[in-house]
């Protein structure tokens, strides 16, 4: 089976995400995408982030109503500050069957010659690509490598930080959440 993970802190997850990962798995070769909660990012300031379990739940109740997109909590018990190698590493030795991909922005494209062991992950994994809003050309050097796939997914002009800020000045965000996730949101008054 080949498996797409999609790394993210999903602080909330939202239908951009779902979007993305439900596209890649009905138009690529992508089996299932694993939504996989990252502990704690280092560039993200870790006030505004909620709890790994809470974030966790939010995925669990995104995806459970799809059958080819999962949570996936694998990282929360790897040593930090952790680095995708070595999620990549771990998966690979605990799941031989299965063959991983990442997927990832063209954005984070743009600087992944700067993630740790970048070349060892291009030599054993594919990369899914999908668009991002942007103003400049998204050239890279990794342009036309037999291992970057660029997906021409829908682009959502969403995000998390947009979605709590909104949360916080009292506006209705409903549309731009899963149902479930909305009504988790709503009940625990997270980002108020």
């Amino acid at each position: 089976m080949k498996i797409g993970l999609f790394f993210g802190s999903f602080n909330p997850i939202h239908i951009g995400h779902l979007v993305i990962g439900n596209h890649l798995v009905e138009y690529s070769d992508l089996d299932q995408v694993w939504f996989v909660v990252t502990p704690h990012s280092p560039f993200k300031k870790k006030n505004t982030l909620l709890d790994n379990y809470q974030r966790l739940e939010m995925v669990y109740r995104a995806t459970k109503d799809y059958t080819k997109l999962n949570p996936c909590d694998i990282e929360f018990n790897l040593p930090q500050p952790n680095y995708t190698i070595n999620t990549l590493t771990y998966l690979q030795e605990k799941y031989p069957q299965h063959e991983f991909a990442l997927i990832m922005g063209e954005d984070n494209l743009k600087s992944f010659h700067k993630w740790k062991n970048y070349q060892l992950i291009l030599d054993n994994h594919h990369i899914y690509v999908y668009p991002r809003v942007s103003d400049n050309s998204m050239e890279t050097q990794f342009d036309g490598h037999p291992k970057i796939h660029q997906i021409q997914a829908p682009i959502m002009e969403l995000s998390s930080t947009f979605i709590r800020k909104a949360i916080k000045e009292g506006k209705n965000v409903q549309p731009m959440l899963p149902q479930h996730v909305w009504e988790y949101l709503d009940e625990m008054n997270f980002y108020k």
